[in-house]
């Protein structure tokens, strides 16, 4: 079962050559786009930002729910799990851009406009540029600190033939991990996120952003995987139960994000406040409203009829064709989420979808894909010593 780093497939070297094409394409032009409209590139990029942190940091808590529950099923996706989590250092370079537009993303970043606003200067103790940027290095501080210490003892399981006590040491950290990585998920999308609303506030919004980027992470890992599936050593290892295990775990994240939505917007829309309607509001007009009915279809109705189909999970092509789609509406959830705040009025917000939208994502996406597809290349594809191992390439079996 040995298998050396110098063996990576090639898929993956075509991947990473594509991807870092795209990528730099992609930067060229969003580069060239904040020459044009400044404003607008920020905005994008946030977009872009947002999608692709969410596929690293969601891999990372999904990568802790693996070691805490010690299923045998997702040991087969750990090692894309894995280096997903080792391109957060890339994510904190990649942050650079919004640090440089905070004024231009943020009004409560303005001295005048916090001086006209009561609510603002209730909040400004924490919306503040200072502030803002430590709670960036703290954020980062914790993520990369897991992700290095999950990562160096899974490279040591690889090297001892009894890994019982490594795999306790990840379960010990995980648990613990797991809350602060909801907490400080919850508080950095609150910042990057809904303080571009400054007024706005949902107290579930922490958790439907950690559920949609759990749901982003686990259809990029999906598609990898059934996309590495010709290539050794997965060739001899991926069965249709495999497929049919990730199949559920998608419908769950599809679900969850669908239900947690929906509270929020129920209670909100209930409740008629004048400091919580307007953002909605905003997205149920100029154009907006039917992008908000897509993500009711296509984010939730169309993949949980899809899902729940026994057939369509364990076939290849059908499930990962779900993935990808799943993974251009995260795109879309994004601009949802971001584009109105570019904008807005106190009510409405005009239909605005500018070509940097598109190029801002693609460009950051490509250079995350190299990075990780250079990331995965540089370990075996399956833990070599792990005590599920047996399990996981035969659940038949067991």
């Amino acid at each position: 079962m040995n298998q050396r780093v110098e063996t990576s497939p090639p898929e993956l070297g075509r991947l990473r050559g594509i991807a870092l094409i795209v990528g730099l394409v992609g930067a060229a032009l969003t580069a060239l786009g904040a020459f044009i409209d400044a404003r607008q590139f920020f905005f994008s990029y946030l977009i872009g930002y947002v999608l692709w942190t969410g596929v690293a940091l969601g891999s990372l808590g999904i990568l802790m729910v693996h070691h805490v529950a010690g299923g045998a099923w997702s040991l087969v996706i750990r090692r894309i799990l894995e280096a997903a989590t080792r391109t957060i250092p890339l994510m904190l370079v990649l942050f650079l851009p919004v640090a440089l537009g905070i004024h231009q993303l943020y009004e409560w970043s303005h001295s005048e406009a916090v001086a006209a606003s009561e609510p603002l200067q209730h909040k400004a103790p924490y919306l503040n540029v200072p502030f803002f940027l430590a709670r960036v290095g703290i954020y980062f501080a914790i993520w990369l600190l897991l992700a290095h210490l999950l990562n160096k003892w899974s490279a040591e399981q690889d090297e001892r033939a009894e890994t019982r006590e490594i795999e306790g040491r990840m379960q010990r950290l995980s648990g613990p991990g797991l809350i602060l990585f909801f907490l400080t998920v919850t508080f950095a999308v609150f910042d990057w996120i809904m303080s571009l609303d400054p007024e706005w506030y949902s107290t579930i919004f922490g958790l439907i952003m950690a559920t949609g980027w759990g749901m982003s992470a686990l259809a990029f890992t999906l598609a990898i995987f059934v996309y590495l599936r010709q290539s050794e050593p997965l060739r001899a290892v991926v069965l249709p139960a495999h497929l049919h295990d990730l199949g559920k775990f998608l419908l769950m994240f599809v679900m969850l994000w669908s239900y947690l939505s929906f509270s929020q917007f129920l209670l909100m829309w209930s409740a008629n406040l004048p400091e919580e309607i307007p953002w909605y509001l905003r997205r149920m007009s100029g154009g907006w409203q039917y992008v908000s009915l897509g993500l009711v279809l296509f984010q939730f109705a169309f993949p949980f009829l899809l899902l729940l189909s026994r057939d369509i999970k364990r076939n290849p092509r059908r499930i990962v064709s779900i993935a990808l789609f799943l993974l251009v509406v995260r795109w879309i959830d994004a601009v949802w989420l971001i584009a109105p705040e570019a904008h807005r009025e106190e009510y409405r917000s005009a239909f605005h979808l500018h070509w940097l939208d598109l190029a801002a994502p693609i460009g950051i996406g490509g250079l995350w894909v190299a990075f990780f597809a250079w990331q995965l290349s540089r370990r075996p594809l399956l833990p070599q010593h792990d005590s599920l191992l047996e399990k996981a390439l035969h659940p038949a079996h067991h």
